[in-house]
C-alpha cells in the first residue's frame, strides 16, 4: 500500500478527538429526532400543567434514558438479532420484525402523515370537510413518499439538510417565545393537570415517554453507531464502547434541551388549551399566538416536508428489511404495501394513532427494557443464561395479557391488576425482578449440585 493509501485510512486508536465524539453524538441526535418526537412534550405540558416537572422527569427516562440505554446494550451484544436471541432465535425473529412494524406502518410512518396533516388543518376553510381532506391529503402524501422511496436520490437529501436546520431554528424560535412569555409572567401557570396526569404525574410521564418509540429506534440504531465509530479509527472495544456512550450523553443532553423547551411550550397554552388533545395543534397555536398566520403557514411548511423526508426513510427501512427477510418479496412490493397501509391507518387520525399507539407499545415497550438491561449485564447473564428466556417470557406474558384486555375488553378485572404497581402500568415490572433473581438462583443451585 502507497503513501496516498495509507492518508486515507484512520489511524487505529483508542478515542475519537473531541471534534469527532461531538459529531457522532449529534449523528445520534438526529437520527433519534423527528417530527413526530415534538408532538408529545406539548401536549404534556398542557395537559400536566402545574404538575409538569414530575411528568417531564419520567418523560425524560422513558424518552432520553432508556433510548441510550439500549444504544449501548445493543453495541455490546452485536446486533438486536444477536441480543434477542438469547432469549431464543425464534422469539429474536419475531422480535424484531415487531420492532420495525412499530417504527414503521403500523405506528410512525402514519404518524409522519397525520401529524403533517394536523399542522396544516388549521389553514383549510371552515367549509372543508376534515375526514375528505385527510384522504385526499394522505393519498397524495403516500404516493410521493412511494415515489421518492423507489429512487431517494438528491430529493430526500436536499429536504434533509434544508428541512433540518429549518425545523431546529423553528423550534427555537417558538421555545424562546414561550420562554420569554413564561419568564416576564409574575408566576407560572397555576393550571390542575388533567387526565391523564391527575395521578402520578411521573409514572404516566414515563409511560407516555414508550409514544417517542426511541427505545425500539434505538436498537436498531446500536450497530449503526458503533460501525461508524470504528470507522473512524477506534478499533478496540473499550474504545467503541467508551465512544457510543459518550455518543449517547451529547444526543441525550441535546433531547433532553429540545423535550424541556417544547413542554414550556405547551405550559404557556395550558390554561388556554385545556382540551388539546394532540401537541401538534399545541404547537400549531404557540407559532400563531407568537408569529401571527406567517407562523402558522411556516410551521405547516416545516412539518409537511420534514415528515415527508421521515416517511420516506422508514418506508425504505422496512422495505429493505422485510424484503430481505421474506423470500420472493421485492423491496418494491414491499414497500407499495407498507404506503397504502400506512395511508389507510393514518386517515384514523393523529388522536386515534396515539390512542393505539399507547396498547401496541404498552405491549412491547416491557420486554423491549427488560432485553436492554439484561444486556448491559450481559456477561453476568451469560452465565446463568436461563435468566433471559424466562425473564423475558414472563415480562411478555405479563404486558401481553394486558395489552389484550386493553384492546378488546377496557376495564375487565385481571388478577394480574392486584400486582405492585399494576395501577400505574407497570404491573410487569415486579415480576420481572422476581423471575431474573429466582431464575439465576436456581441455575446457580442446580450448577454446584451437579459439579459436587
Amino acid at each position: 500500500m502507497g503513501e496516498g493509501d495509507r492518508s486515507a485510512v484512520p489511524a487505529a486508536r483508542g478515542a475519537l478527538a473531541p471534534r469527532q465524539s461531538l459529531a457522532v453524538g449529534v449523528t445520534l441526535f438526529s437520527m433519534f429526532f423527528g417530527a413526530g418526537n415534538l408532538i408529545l412534550p406539548p401536549l404534556l405540558g398542557v395537559q400536566a400543567a402545574s404538575a409538569c416537572p414530575p411528568a417531564l422527569a419520567g418523560f425524560l427516562v422513558a424518552g432520553v434514558g432508556l433510548p441510550v440505554m439500549g444504544i449501548v446494550a445493543v453495541a455490546l451484544a452485536g446486533t438486536l438479532r444477536d441480543l434477542a436471541g438469547r432469549v431464543h432465535p425464534t422469539f429474536a425473529r419475531v422480535f424484531v420484525a415487531l420492532v420495525y412494524l412499530a417504527i414503521g406502518p403500523c405506528l410512525a410512518i402514519p404518524r409522519t402523515a397525520s401529524t403533517a396533516f394536523e399542522m396544516l388543518a388549521p389553514l383549510l376553510g371552515g367549509g372543508v370537510s376534515l375526514e375528505a381532506a385527510r384522504l385526499v391529503f394522505s393519498v397524495a402524501f403516500f404516493a410521493v413518499a412511494y415515489v421518492l422511496a423507489m429512487r431517494p436520490g438528491r430529493l430526500t437529501r436536499l429536504l434533509g439538510r434544508v428541512t433540518g436546520p429549518a425545523l431546529i431554528l423553528l423550534i427555537v424560535a417558538v421555545v424562546a417565545a414561550s420562554l420569554a412569555a413564561l419568564l416576564g409572567a409574575p408566576a407560572l401557570p397555576d393550571v390542575a393537570p388533567v387526565a391523564p396526569y391527575d395521578g402520578n404525574a411521573a409514572a404516566q410521564g414515563f409511560l407516555t415517554g414508550y409514544q417517542t418509540m426511541d427505545l425500539l429506534a434505538s436498537l436498531t440504531f446500536g450497530l449503526v453507531i458503533a460501525t461508524n465509530i470504528r470507522s473512524l479509527g477506534v478499533t478496540d472495544d473499550r474504545g467503541v464502547m467508551r465512544e457510543v456512550c459518550r455518543a449517547g450523553a451529547v444526543a441525550g443532553v441535546l433531547m433532553v434541551a429540545v423535550y424541556g423547551g417544547l413542554a414550556a411550550v405547551g405550559l404557556e397554552l395550558s390554561a388556554a388549551m385545556p382540551d388539546a388533545t394532540n401537541g401538534a395543534a399545541v404547537i400549531t397555536a404557540s407559532a400563531t399566538l407568537h408569529f401571527g398566520v406567517a407562523g402558522t403557514v411556516v410551521v405547516a411548511a416545516i412539518f409537511l416536508l420534514a415528515c415527508l423526508n421521515v416517511c420516506i426513510g422508514l418506508i425504505s427501512c422496512c422495505g429493505t428489511y422485510f424484503s430481505q427477510e421474506l423470500p420472493g418479496v421485492s423491496y418494491r412490493a414491499c414497500a407499495l404495501a407498507f404506503a397504502v397501509f400506512s395511508c389507510a391507518v393514518s386517515n384514523l387520525g393523529l388522536d386515534a394513532i396515539i390512542a393505539f399507539s399507547s396498547t401496541l407499545l404498552g405491549v412491547l415497550y416491557p420486554p423491549a427494557i427488560v432485553l436492554v438491561a439484561l444486556g448491559l449485564a450481559r456477561r453476568a447473564c451469560d452465565a446463568v443464561a436461563p435468566v433471559w428466556p424466562w425473564t423475558v417470557g414472563v415480562t411478555v406474558a405479563v404486558s401481553a395479557a394486558t395489552g389484550a384486555r386493553d384492546a378488546l375488553a377496557p376495564g375487565l378485572p385481571l388478577p394480574l391488576d392486584s400486582l405492585p404497581l399494576a395501577d400505574l402500568g407497570l404491573g410487569w415490572l415486579v415480576p420481572a425482578l422476581v423471575t431474573a433473581a429466582a431464575s439465576a438462583a436456581v441455575t446457580l443451585v442446580a450448577r454446584r449440585r451437579a459439579s459436587a
